[in-house]
């Protein structure tokens, strides 16, 4: 094993903050008081979760009321799912998302259909993008259901929001995006993007895990998610992640405050890294739309090779990447958003994730440059089909 460590991996999850940790430290011994509690130390807890509060709505443009903390962005996307089918049933039963949404929201359309409802799958071009017209289409009138993710956390494609929130808008349907990988990396105003509920996680933006936020427009019709207790205006039982939710709130308080600095570093680090890879590693393709990207997402397909013994060799030489989603990192199914993206199953298990954050260097990738190549040349070599490349002939 060497010793240097290059993470690469942020897209899975990011490092608390120090700044993030010293605002959370208090609130696990000091100021350990019961948000319900009427005495001191309790409403010391009340305060600095509505204090969170009003930094996350300040963070999407939204109002305090309108956010609703949660244990994660899973359920977050959950409650937004589930809540808004079950309380508009007598209005309709379909639902339109995506073909490349997180498991997150795949998962919970693939329930409501077992509990009858009807869910429409759109397809995505060859660079994963949604296409604005083809949501106005596949609209029916018991449509109640727009679930569009911001970005794609395999592919880093950011999809044209507002388009298709002013579509969701026009035919008074609800709108939710799952934002996890968006928060805190680019510019969001859920008012001028037409979004009437939003899913976020804390550790994507060096927040503590465990902790997610709901926003949810005033005036939507959702049911409750938890019951059990009046928390969250009653709407999400259970006591408080006092600790998580400080946390989260310090959290995107920094990263919406050094967002285009981040944001800038991060794209001059992404761009080289694509410019260098294409250029010094043959038969790679650049999985996702090159500009319509998130800052820190790079996502490759190498050909003649397998994605898990090229993270486990990066991995022996001290760099952490992925393959694709660490939600699936167990599967061995090819990522079902590279196959929507017109990848065949051969090529799509060559794939590889590097996502940047705020404290990678050049020199990272200068190091990645060193050691990547020649561990794709070696697995190359164990390929009967790279050694008919080599001899001219790459259709046999």
């Amino acid at each position: 094993m060497t010793e240097r460590y290059v993470y690469l991996d942020h897209a899975a999850t990011t490092p608390v903050k120090e700044e993030v940790l010293e605002a959370m430290l208090p609130f696990f011994k000091d100021k350990f008081g019961n948000p319900s509690s009427i005495y001191s130390i309790g409403r010391e807890s009340k305060k600095a979760i509505e204090d969170a509060r009003e930094k996350v709505a300040a963070a999407i443009g939204a109002q305090s009321k309108e956010i609703f903390f949660t244990g994660s962005g899973t359920e977050a996307d959950n409650w937004a799912i589930k809540g808004i089918a079950y309380a508009n049933r007598q209005k309709g039963n379909h639902i339109i998302t995506s073909s490349i949404e997180h498991h997150a929201v795949l998962h919970t359309c693939q329930y409501l259909e077992s509990d009858g409802f009807e869910v429409t799958y759109l397809p995505v071009d060859e660079n994963g993008l949604v296409d604005p017209e083809q949501v106005r289409n596949a609209i029916k009138p018991n449509t109640t259901l727009i679930t569009i993710m911001f970005a794609n956390n395999e592919i880093g494609t950011i999809q044209p929001i507002a388009e298709i929130g002013k579509i969701a808008r026009e035919k008074g349907i609800c709108f939710h995006t799952d934002a996890v990988q968006a928060v805190g990396s680019v510019h969001i105003n859920v008012e001028d993007m037409n979004i009437d509920l939003l899913s976020m996680s804390a550790h994507k933006f060096y927040g503590p895990k465990g902790v997610g936020a709901l926003y949810i427009r005033k005036g939507t019709k959702i049911t409750s998610f938890l019951h059990g207790g009046a928390q969250e205006r009653a709407r999400r039982a259970s006591t408080e992640n006092v600790a998580g939710i400080v946390g989260l709130g310090k959290a995107i308080e920094l990263a919406a405050r050094n967002i285009d600095e981040n944001a800038k570093k991060l794209m001059e680090l992404r761009d080289r890294t694509i410019e260098e890879v294409i250029k010094k590693i043959p038969f790679v393709r650049l999985n996702g739309d090159r500009n319509r990207r998130l800052p820190g997402n790079v996502n490759f397909s190498f050909e003649y090779i397998e994605g898990e013994s090229l993270l486990l060799m990066l991995d022996m030489k001290g760099i952490a990447a992925s393959s694709g989603s660490a939600c699936t990192s167990g599967s061995l199914d090819p990522s079902h958003v590279l196959l929507a993206i017109g990848l065949p199953h051969e090529i799509a298990h060559g794939s590889l994730r590097l996502t940047f954050g705020v404290d990678n260097t050049h020199e990272d990738i200068d190091y990645l440059m060193e050691v990547l190549p020649p561990i794709v040349e070696r697995l190359r070599e164990m390929s009967p089909l790279y050694e008919n490349v080599k001899r001219g002939n790459k259709n046999v």
